[in-house]
């Protein structure tokens, strides 16, 4: 029962969070989170495909008035790029996230050609 529970608790460890760094390992290069898209280019190259959108958010901040609290509200565009990498049919292909101009996530995808 105790190894168990030890091989449980070490698998619930090996598993990725939702706060984990986005990371793409190009050769021997680290592109990490927070990297611009130009270090991504020196450090990867060209990608295979690039798409690009702007999205559209509200943020809302409170302030605390003497009386009573207020909610602003405002909106806020972002420009999304997505740009994936092949790295041939062996590896998975990488899908890069940029949110104005800065790498938020890396998602893998299917294999590559």
């Amino acid at each position: 029962m105790r190894a168990l529970l030890m091989t449980l608790t070490l698998s619930c460890c090996l598993l990725p969070s939702p706060g984990d760094a986005a990371t793409l390992r190009c050769g021997t290069a680290l592109a990490s989170d927070g990297a611009s898209k130009s270090d991504v280019l020196t450090k990867c190259g060209e990608p295979m495909s690039k798409d690009t959108r702007t999205e559209t958010v509200s943020e809302k901040t409170k302030q605390k008035g003497q009386e009573t609290d207020t909610t602003q509200e405002r909106i806020v565009s972002k420009t999304i790029e997505e740009w994936t990498y092949n790295f041939g049919p062996r590896h998975f292909m990488q899908v890069v996230v940029f949110e104005n101009g800065r790498l938020v996530d890396v998602r893998s995808a299917g294999y590559g050609r």
